[in-house]
């Protein structure tokens, strides 16, 4: 799995305050999470979003550079952004050991045009779009990539059929759909001819109010 290198230092004070001085700065206040135990730290702002640019949404392994020589490694958990001006606000990473299994989400990518939708009139409709997994940080991929270029029309891709790499397990439920080709709609018939019995009927009702009049004469 690919690894970034983020220098960063810890912080001894916290509060909304101190992050709005350190943002005005140019820098970006952030926590590691491990165990239950959390260290505010603070990062460049530059570097960080090159690194969440490069990374996509994807999971990826930064390395954290203290001054001290106490790296760490970690995966971004989450990023709040200002929802005026999307300026990045604070940063949160989940400490990470090359030796222990972690689960996380790994993202879904559609590829191909289903032949269901090329040859038969079909049309692709997506399911889930991340899966959840659990793997030993090395191995986590950054996305999953599913290829539809052979469904047909009528036929789905669920979890259960997805190829994953060696030691990464699937922890979402097999039977969750991850893409599908709906068939194509049929024209309604048309609407049948109205029956001839009710006129039959209604002729016979008529005969029967005569046969009523002639009795009467």
């Amino acid at each position: 799995m690919e690894k970034t290198s983020i220098k960063a230092e810890k912080r001894e004070v916290s509060g909304k305050g101190i992050a709005r001085s350190l943002r005005r700065k140019g820098l970006i206040p952030g926590v590691i999470y491990r165990e239950g135990k959390s260290l505010p730290i603070q990062l460049d702002k530059p570097e960080l979003l090159r690194f969440l640019h490069r990374s996509g949404g994807e999971q990826v392994i930064v390395n954290l550079q203290f001054p001290d020589g106490d790296n760490r490694l970690a995966l971004v958990k989450n990023y709040q952004v200002d929802p005026v001006n999307r300026e990045l606000l604070h940063t949160d990473f989940f400490e990470v050991s090359l030796k222990e299994t972690i689960k996380v989400v790994a993202a879904v990518h559609i590829m191909g045009e289903p032949i269901g939708v090329k040859r038969e009139g079909g049309a692709l409709q997506y399911g889930i779009s991340q899966i959840e997994i659990e793997c030993l940080p090395d191995n986590i991929p950054g996305h999953i990539n599913v290829d539809v270029s052979e469904l047909g029309a009528g036929h789905s891709i669920h979890v259960r059929d997805l190829s994953l790499p060696e030691g990464v397990k699937v922890l979402t439920h097999g039977e969750e759909m991850i893409a599908t080709v709906a068939l194509p709609k049929e024209e309604e018939a048309a609407p049948s001819a109205a029956p001839a019995e009710p006129e039959v009927i209604k002729k016979g009702k008529e005969k029967e109010e005569g046969e009523g009049k002639a009795e009467k004469k």
